[in-house]
C-alpha cells in the first residue's frame, strides 16, 4: 500500500500539474444549490443516478456554502450538528468528534455507523478507527460547494460500512467561473485564518478549481502555545467530451490542532438533578490542561528506541490524495461511471487524558507512601511544595498522555457503475450494476506515558513526587514510561490491512407519480497483518547510567510475541423504498433497509481474535443494522416541511480505549424527525427537530443495562437558523440544543440538556466585499457531551472527567468574491 500509493500519487500529480483535490460524482453540468435543502435539491449521495429531494425515498438534507457560513462552525463536526437526525458531539476540537444518527449508538467514539465522504468516496473506510477518526482527516473550507447528508435508507447498499447514513462533502468543480478570498480573525481568542477558492475555464471544454486555507493560533481554549497551525490545498481539472467527462482531483492536508480530552469538571447535587460547572481555577469549556510547561514526552517509539513526543503536534493529519473520475455514454443507452481515489494518510495524535484527580497529599502518598511530598517540577514555583489549596481547587491530575504514531492509514477506493434505462411496465426502469473495491491500512503505535500536573487553566505546571527521605520518584513530572495510571496497559503496535470487495445492483422504476426502488449489496472482506501488546521492563531511558523510579516502569512493545490477523467476513445488505407524489408539492415515501458495518482495529487485543489470528466468533466481525422509515414532504410557496418516522435495530461489538472496556449489546431506537424551511419576505427560517426513544435490548457483558437508554442519547435534539435580510445587511441566529441524557449505560448520572446560541451578522461593504461577525455560544453555556464517570455521590462536591463544548468565541471575517 505504501509503495504503490506513492507511485500512483506521483503519476497523478504529474498529470495534474498542480496540487489537487478529490471531486464528487456529479456530472459537469451540476451547479451548487442556491438554497439549503429544498425539495428540488438534486440528490447525488447514496442514490442511483440523480433525483430531487421531493421524488426521493431517502431522508436527505443539503447545506450549501451560504448556509454553513451562518453556523459559525469551529470544526467540521459543528457543521454536522445542524443536520436533523445527526448527533455530533463536537467537544473534541478540530476532530475526534463522536457522531451518531437517529439513535444508533456509539458505545466508543468516532462515527461507527455513519460514513464521512468527500465527493462520494470515504475519507476512512471505517469511521471509528482508534485515534484515526474520519473527521480528523478532513477540513471544511471554501472549496466545498455543499454538504449532503443521507440518513438510513439506501446508505446501506450504496456504500460499505455505512448503514446509519452518509455525510458527503461535495467540492467545487470550477465549471462556473468565480472565486473568493476570506480573512478571519478571532476577537476573543487567538486564531488567524486565510482561505481562497477560484474556478473557471482553462480552455475549450476544460475547466478547474483550486483552493484551500492556512490558519494559525492558540485555538478556542487557553493552551499557552500555538495549538492550531497548518492548512490544505485541493484542486480539480475537468475535461468534457461529447459523450462524457474525465476529472482529475487531488488534495494535500497538513494541519495541527489540539484534541480536547476529558478533564476535571465539578458536579454537585444528585445523579438525577446534578449541577455541572467549572472548578475554581479551571474551566474545561474555555481552558485545557495543555500547557506551555508541558511540551515534550520522552520515551520509546514504535521500534522500542528512544523517542520524544511533541505535545503541540496534537491531532496531526498529513494527507496526500488524488483521484480520477470519469463518466461516458457508451451508446445504446448505457452509461459507465467510475470514481477512484488513493490517499496517503499518516501523522499522529497526542493529547493529555485525565486518568484521575486527587489532593496533592493523597496522590503523593499513592506514589511514594507515607510522608511523600508533591513539589512543582517547573514553572514559577519550581521546587516548592504544592499547597493543599493550590489554584483554589487543591487538586492534581494524573495524566495518561495519549501519544499515537499514525504510520499509515492510507486507503484506496474505486466505485464502478454501469447504468441503463429501459421501458418496463408502463414506466421507466433504471438499472445500476456496480462494483466497489477498497483497501484500508491501519498501521499505528500506541506510545503512552504518565505524568502529574496541577489542575490549572493557565499553563499548568508539572509536579514531581519525593518520598519521606527526599528521594525524587518522578522525572520532571513523568511518573512512568507507559500508561502507569491504567495499570501499564496499552503499549501497542499493529499493522493491519483490510480489503473489501462489494458488488451491488440497484433497480429504480418510475411511472407517473410512483417511484419504486430496490438495491442489494454483497460485502466480502479480508483482514490480515499482525499486532503486538506491551511488556513492562527496566531501562535507562535518560541515558545517565542511573536507574530512576520511572525507569523501572518502562513499557515497550513485545514484538517477540506478536500475533497474526487472519480472518474474513461477508454480509448481505438490502434496501427497498417507494415514493408517491400526490401532487407537485406533496409526496410520501417509505423504506426498509438492512446494512452492516465490519469491525476493524477495535477487535484487536480482545477476546474476539484467537491466537492464530482467526475469529473466535465470526459474528463479531460485522454489526448489522435494520431500519424502517416512512415520511412525507410538503411545500407551499416558500414553505417546506419534511417529516419522517423511523425505527432502527442495531447490534454492536466494540472496544473503548479510555475505559478499557468491551461492548457486546443490541439496541433499538424509534422516533420522529422533522425538518422545515420557511421564507417570508426578508425573513427565512431553517430548522430540524428529532425525537428519539432508544433503549438497550440485550447486553451480554452487562445484562443489568437491558431496558436502559444508551449513554449520551438525548430524547430531543434540535437545531434552527433564523435570519433577516435587508439591503446590504443579513443578521440572524443559529441554535443547537438537546434535552437531558445519561453519562453511561447504567443510567445514573444525568448530563443536562443545553441550548447553544450562535448569532451572526454580515454587511456588504460593496457588491463583492462583505464583513461578517460570528459568535459561537454567545451566552457561554457550559454544556457537557460525555463523561467518564457514570455516577456521583449525592449532595457532595464531586470531580468527574468529562468533555465540554467550547465556551464563547467570536470571529470577524472579510470576504471578497470575484
Amino acid at each position: 500500500m505504501k509503495v504503490a500509493g506513492s507511485i500512483c500519487m506521483a503519476a497523478l500529480f504529474a498529470a495534474l500539474g498542480t496540487t489537487a483535490w478529490a471531486q464528487e460524482a456529479a456530472t459537469p453540468s451540476q451547479a451548487p444549490a442556491a438554497e439549503p435543502s429544498t425539495v428540488d435539491e438534486v440528490v447525488v449521495t447514496a442514490v442511483a443516478g440523480r433525483t430531487s429531494t421531493l421524488r426521493s425515498s431517502v431522508s436527505v438534507t443539503t447545506l450549501n456554502a451560504e448556509a454553513v457560513q451562518d453556523l459559525a462552525p469551529r470544526s467540521t463536526a459543528e457543521i454536522f450538528r445542524s443536520i436533523p437526525g445527526v448527533r455530533a458531539e463536537s467537544s473534541g476540537g478540530e476532530g475526534n468528534a463522536n457522531i451518531a444518527v437517529r439513535g444508533i449508538p456509539i458505545s466508543t467514539g468516532g462515527a461507527k455507523f455513519l460514513q464521512i465522504q468527500e465527493d462520494g468516496l470515504p475519507v476512512m473506510e471505517f469511521g471509528d478507527i482508534s485515534f484515526g477518526n474520519a473527521d480528523i482527516f478532513t477540513r471544511y473550507d471554501s472549496t466545498i460547494a455543499r454538504v449532503q447528508a443521507v440518513r438510513g435508507g439506501s446508505a446501506s447498499t450504496f456504500a460499505s460500512n455505512s448503514p446509519g447514513g452518509i455525510i458527503n462533502m461535495i467540492t467545487q468543480t470550477g465549471q462556473t467561473e468565480g472565486g473568493s478570498v476570506t480573512l478571519t480573525r478571532g476577537l476573543d481568542f487567538d486564531t488567524s485564518r486565510a482561505e481562497f477558492q477560484y474556478g473557471g475555464p482553462i480552455a475549450d471544454k476544460l475547466y478547474g478549481s483550486i483552493g484551500g486555507f492556512y490558519r494559525s493560533g492558540e485555538g478556542a481554549r487557553e493552551a499557552g502555545f500555538t495549538g492550531e497551525q497548518g492548512g490544505q490545498i485541493r484542486a480539480s481539472v475537468t475535461r468534457e467530451f461529447d459523450n462524457g467527462y474525465v476529472r482529475l482531483t487531488g488534495k494535500y492536508l497538513n494541519d495541527r490542532a489540539i484534541a480536547y480530552m476529558p478533564s476535571p469538571i465539578q458536579v454537585t447535587g444528585t445523579n438525577s438533578d446534578p449541577k455541572w460547572g467549572a472548578l475554581p481555577g479551571y474551566d474545561a469549556s474555555t481552558q485545557t490542561l495543555h500547557s506551555a510547561l508541558f511540551q515534550l514526552s520522552p520515551g520509546l517509539g514504535g521500534d522500542n528506541q528512544p523517542r520524544v513526543g511533541k505535545i503541540s503536534d496534537g491531532m496531526h493529519p498529513e494527507v496526500l490524495s488524488g483521484g480520477l473520475e470519469a463518466s461516458f455514454d457508451l451508446g445504446s443507452g448505457w452509461t459507465l461511471t467510475d470514481k477512484f481515489r488513493i490517499a496517503s494518510n499518516k501523522g499522529g495524535f497526542i493529547s493529555p487524558f485525565t486518568a484521575g484527580v486527587g489532593t496533592p497529599s493523597a496522590i503523593a502518598a499513592g506514589i511514594g507512601g507515607t510522608g511523600a511530598v508533591a513539589r512543582y517540577a517547573n514553572g514559577a514555583n519550581a521546587g516548592q511544595v504544592v499547597p493543599s489549596n493550590a489554584n483554589g481547587n487543591g487538586l492534581l491530575a494524573q495524566i495518561v498522555l495519549f501519544d499515537v504514531d499514525i504510520n499509515d492509514l492510507g486507503n484506496m477506493a474505486n466505485d464502478l457503475k454501469l447504468e441503463r434505462e429501459f421501458a418496463a411496465g408502463g414506466g421507466t426502469l433504471k438499472t445500476t450494476f456496480g462494483y466497489y473495491r477498497a483497501s484500508q491500512s491501519i498501521d499505528v503505535d500506541w506510545l503512552w506515558n504518565s505524568f502529574l500536573t496541577e489542575v490549572k487553566g493557565d499553563n499548568a505546571a508539572l509536579v514531581d513526587v519525593f518520598d519521606s527521605t527526599g528521594t525524587k520518584l518522578t522525572q520532571n513530572g513523568l511518573v512512568g514510561y507507559g500508561a502507569t495510571f491504567f495499570g501499564n496497559c496499552c503499549r501497542r503496535s499493529y499493522d493491519a490491512d483490510y480489503q473489501i470487495n462489494a458488488p451491488y445492483v440497484a433497480l429504480n422504476w418510475e411511472s407517473g407519480p410512483l417511484i419504486v426502488d430496490g438495491s442489494v449489496r454483497y460485502d466480502a472482506g479480508k483482514a490480515s497483518g499482525s499486532y503486538a501488546d506491551g511488556i513492562v521492563t527496566t531501562r535507562d531511558i535518560s541515558g545517565d547510567g542511573v536507574i530512576q523510579r520511572p525507569e523501572t516502569q518502562v513499557s515497550q512493545i513485545d514484538y517477540a510475541n506478536a500475533k497474526p490477523i487472519d480472518y474474513d467476513w461477508s454480509y448481505w445488505s438490502y434496501s427497498l423504498g417507494a415514493n408517491y407524489s400526490i401532487n407537485d408539492d406533496v409526496a410520501v415515501f417509505g423504506r426498509a433497509s438492512r446494512g452492516g458495518r465490519a469491525n476493524a482495529d477495535r477487535l484487536l487485543f480482545g477476546p474476539a481474535i484467537a491466537a492464530d489470528g482467526r475469529l473466535v466468533d465470526k459474528g463479531a466481525a460485522v454489526d448489522m443494522v435494520e431500519q424502517y422509515e416512512a415520511g412525507a414532504r410538503y411545500r407551499h410557496g416558500a414553505t417546506q416541511l419534511f417529516a419522517t418516522a423511523f425505527l432502527a435495530k442495531t447490534e454492536e461489538t466494540n472496544f473503548e480505549a479510555t475505559s478499557q472496556t468491551f461492548t457486546d449489546a443490541r439496541y433499538e431506537a424509534k422516533g420522529i424527525e422533522l425538518e422545515g424551511h420557511v421564507r417570508a419576505g426578508a425573513f427565512d427560517l431553517n430548522g430540524g427537530l428529532t425525537w428519539t426513544d432508544a433503549k438497550i435490548t440485550a447486553d451480554r457483558l452487562n445484562p443489568a443495562n437491558v431496558g436502559n437508554r444508551p449513554r449520551r442519547q438525548a430524547e430531543w435534539v434540535y437545531q434552527a437558523t433564523a435570519a433577516y435580510n435587508r439591503g446590504p445587511i443579513r443578521a440572524g441566529v443559529n441554535l443547537v440544543g438537546t434535552s437531558d441524557s445519561y453519562a453511561q449505560f447504567d443510567n445514573q448520572l444525568v448530563m443536562p440538556g443545553y441550548v447553544i446560541v450562535n448569532p451572526f451578522a454580515s454587511y456588504d461593504l460593496t457588491d463583492d466585499l462583505a464583513l461578517t461577525l460570528n459568535v459561537n455560544n454567545v451566552f457561554d453555556t457550559f454544556a457537557v457531551t460525555e463523561s467518564e464517570e457514570g455516577a456521583i455521590t449525592n449532595n457532595a462536591t464531586n470531580i468527574v472527567r468529562a468533555r465540554a463544548l467550547n465556551g464563547r468565541t467570536a470571529t470577524i471575517s472579510l470576504r471578497y468574491t470575484f
